[in-house]
């Protein structure tokens, strides 16, 4: 999850590759603790946190408490992402659901789980001389970008490097972990979610999205395909299956719509960009057009939900506060669609100025607030790096919601 744009040494591992002693073991304590038991994700939690939620009942994506917190990239706030250590994480401090898998490929067709197909800020590809050549510039989706990428290395290739922390600058205390996780694979990550829906005693979801499919598709490595067979060859593929999948380009979950029954989301970005597979295909609308009545009617004739920025919930002003809330849960409501928006953060330079706390671009400021804010519209869900932190808040929303009698 994001926007469009590219943004330990080995040591002793199970047997399917993931690190012992992961980041599940390190929960937070005090802050998980206050949240009481339904955060801990503790058996039985999905039913005890739907019987606290409003709005939907069913089967499937509906059967989700509301608002649903999703654990963005896993933990990402407190270990580096799409790592095993992260997922687990996630899933200890309480999340409803883990986007478990940004999905690219490899040289030789195997999915793995890394927010952009370029790895130099997010593996420590860069310390291995062995790979020195394979850096190179490459246009994705329009942009010039230098590093490595995944589809240049074969799966073996790239389960010798080790993720590291994305933003270092914000998440130092992540760099700790560095070195520590491998690259998992999507196969990886539906073999962990079977795995810990047993040993946890609740469903596990979990939230992949295809990353650039229009770029890799043009490499002869399309991505639905891959996605649909793994689901079909793991029993995920039905409408009620405990799998979400998401894409920033209409088509690819349009294609998806035809090769699995799974719930599907549109993401969407900026109001005035366009999705990479219209900008291919000379289709002239913008994330504006799709977000009007008209384009919600027709995203919910392929797809269950969508996924906007969280600007697109509540627009900014110039000095980049919040100002009052759009028009989009209403006209999404309208149109059948459920809203997860992206991404809150706990961190000074991802919230709004009024709610930030000094400068230092590491410290916390008052995203309780935030989230108050954008719970306040009537969104379903939220992607968040820190789903401790949304339990919490989302808590204090159901807690000082008025009760209609």
């Amino acid at each position: 999850m994001g926007t469009q744009q590219p943004d330990e040494r080995t040591g002793t591992r199970e047997s399917d590759g993931r690190a012992r002693g992961t980041g599940r073991r390190a929960l937070l304590g005090a802050a998980v603790l206050g949240a009481g038991g339904a955060v801990l994700g503790l058996p039985g939690t999905a039913g005890a946190a739907q019987s606290g939620a409003a709005g939907h009942r069913g089967g499937g994506l509906r059967s989700l408490p509301v608002p649903t917190i999703i654990g963005h990239r896993g933990a990402s706030g407190y270990r580096p992402e799409h790592t095993f250590g992260s997922y687990e994480l996630a899933l200890d401090l309480g999340a409803h659901v883990v986007e478990a898998g940004d999905l690219v490929p490899t040289r030789d067709g195997h999915l793995v789980c890394r927010h952009e197909p370029e790895i130099g800020g997010t593996t420590d590809v860069a310390d291995h001389p062995e790979f020195a050549d394979r850096r190179t510039t490459k246009t994705l989706d329009g942009v010039p970008t230098t590093g490595w990428f995944t589809e240049d290395f074969t799966l073996a290739e790239l389960k010798t490097l080790r993720a590291t922390e994305r933003i270092p600058a914000n998440r130092p205390h992540n760099t700790l972990y560095d070195g520590r996780w491998e690259i998992p694979t999507f196969e990886e990550v539906l073999k962990w979610q079977d795995e810990q829906t047993r040993k946890r005693g609740r469903q596990v979801w979990i939230y992949p999205e295809t990353k650039h499919p229009t770029y890799f598709r043009g490499l002869g490595l399309g991505l639905e395909e891959r996605v649909a067979k793994l689901l079909r060859r793991h029993g995920k593929d039905g409408k009620d299956s405990p799998v979400i999948l998401q894409s920033f380009e209409p088509t690819s979950i349009q294609r998806l719509n035809k090769l699995v029954d799974n719930p599907l989301v549109v993401l969407l970005s900026s109001a005035d960009s366009r999705p990479y597979d219209f900008v291919a295909t000379g289709d002239a609308r913008t994330v504006a057009d799709l977000v009007t009545p008209r384009g919600l009617r027709e995203i919910a004739s392929y797809a269950q939900g969508i996924g906007p920025t969280v600007d697109l919930v509540i627009p900014k002003d110039a000095d980049g506060n919040l100002a009052a809330p759009s028009t989009l849960v209403r006209d999404a409501h309208a149109a059948g669609l459920i809203l997860h928006p992206y991404t809150v953060r706990n961190e000074n330079p991802f919230l709004p100025p009024k709610f930030r706390k000094g400068t230092a671009k590491d410290a916390y400021g008052d995203v309780f607030g935030v989230f108050q804010a954008y719970f306040a519209t009537g969104i379903d869900g939220v992607f968040t790096d820190n789903a401790d932190t949304g339990l919490l808040a989302r808590e204090d929303f159901l807690a000082n919601r008025p009760v209609n009698h």
